[in-house]
């Protein structure tokens, strides 16, 4: 049980106070560009740029953290220059050129991933390893509380007190996780680093520390095939959110209702992951990763249909496919990322993850312009293809058995 176990306790409350700023800094900054700059662009370009450089940020972030004797204490610090770099944006906007903010914007995007992969890549120093299937479920339920609470936190600030007001709150709801990632337990052992000389004992250069990082990803078949099924799935949603306003416009009688459909996605991941939690291994997490993309590649063409039952039905479903699938993806990159390199794998593993998610919502806008129901089949697709990949990716690298066995000595 959670309650009973302090440091998990303590890691859950930073990781769920975090993720809740980072999911409300979104919607905030979005707000507070179109407010003060009155452009959409701008505000969309704004919110771009702090996502985008998340996918360099992480595998460097998490060359670091694997580098890091007290890496708690480098997260800590990620997370006070992350929210004081929302802070610099915000006085930034509409008082220096835009070119100006975006660019501290994509800076401040660098350490993003802290938030997600860098702090998950602490949880086996937490807790012992039999208790590690539920505390992973656990964490994952934070992403759903903060994807649900984030949103709204922003839009109900944004509405009281102001847009800047929120990005403001964000900032401060970042930072306060600070102590809590402050404390969390060093590495048992030494820290190592894959290039390490033993003659001269000096640390390996920086892009080798990432590189490896990188090559432990796409060169261990279970992280690659997790991975690429992680980053269609992920693809497929952002397609997906991006419509979300238009489906509500069309079948609900209002773009406001998207948001509620969001919402509800959200509730039903939580849900999922909370029975999840209660049964940790009901179900193997490579079979949760195969077949959690099929429930969504089906829920996708339901909304395709534009019936408001229907819509409903089917954004509840995404929610039930999407919440397992990452807490499965976790457990997949805990059992099979190397100690030294663990930071690096979910870190470079989220990067992916946010660039597919921006891939999918860059290529919705012209083809729900296009057509809607043929934008959300384009998604069931892409979230399709991730099951054939999955066993693609299992088939091409499992390595070859030797003929007969190697007695051991």
């Amino acid at each position: 049980m959670a309650d009973r176990h302090p440091s998990l306790r303590a890691y859950l409350a930073g990781a769920l106070v975090a993720r809740t700023g980072d999911d409300m800094a979104g919607p905030a900054l979005l707000l507070a560009a179109l407010a003060r700059t009155g452009s959409a662009t701008g505000a969309s370009s704004l919110l771009a740029a702090v996502t985008v450089s998340a996918a360099v940020g992480g595998p460097v972030f998490g060359a670091l953290l694997d580098r890091a004797a007290r890496p708690g204490r480098l997260l800590a610090g990620a997370l006070l220059l992350y929210a004081a770099g929302l802070a610099v944006i915000l006085g930034g906007l509409g008082r220096v050129p835009f070119a100006v903010t975006l660019l501290v914007a994509v800076v401040a995007g660098l350490l993003g991933p802290a938030l997600s992969g860098g702090w998950t890549a602490q949880l086996p120093r937490v807790v012992p390893g039999k208790r590690l299937p539920r505390a992973n479920a656990l964490d994952a339920m934070t992403f759903g509380v903060a994807g649900l609470a984030g949103p709204a936190l922003a839009g109900g600030v944004a509405e009281a007190s102001g847009a800047s007001t929120a990005v403001v709150v964000a900032a401060v709801l970042i930072a306060a996780a600070a102590p809590a990632a402050w404390r969390l337990p060093a590495p048992a052992g030494p820290v190592a680093t894959p290039a390490e000389s033993v003659a001269t004992a000096r640390p390996a250069p920086m892009t080798g520390l990432v590189a490896s990082g990188v090559r432990a990803v796409l060169g261990s078949p279970p992280l690659a095939r997790a991975t690429l099924t992680s980053v269609l799935s992920c693809a497929a949603q952002g397609l997906m959110i991006a419509c979300l306003p238009l489906l509500g416009e069309r079948a609900l009688g209002g773009a406001g209702f998207g948001a509620a459909l969001l919402s509800g996605a959200a509730l039903s991941a939580l849900a999922a992951n909370a029975i999840l939690a209660r049964h940790p291994r009901a179900v193997a997490p490579d079979t949760v990763l195969w077949a959690a993309p099929l429930l969504q590649a089906a829920a996708l063409a339901l909304a395709a249909t534009g019936r408001p039952v229907a819509l409903v039905v089917a954004v509840i479903a995404v929610g039930v496919a999407e919440g397992p699938q990452l807490t499965a993806l976790f457990a997949v990159r805990h059992r099979e990322a190397p100690d030294r390199l663990r930071s690096q794998v979910f870190t470079t593993g989220a990067s992916l993850k946010i660039t597919g998610f921006a891939m999918g919502a860059a290529a919705a806008g012209p083809l729900a312009g296009c057509s809607l129901p043929g934008a959300l089949l384009v998604a069931a697709g892409t979230a399709a293809l991730a099951t054939p990949a999955f066993f693609a990716v299992r088939t091409a690298d499992r390595p070859a058995r030797p003929a007969r066995p190697v007695p051991r000595a």
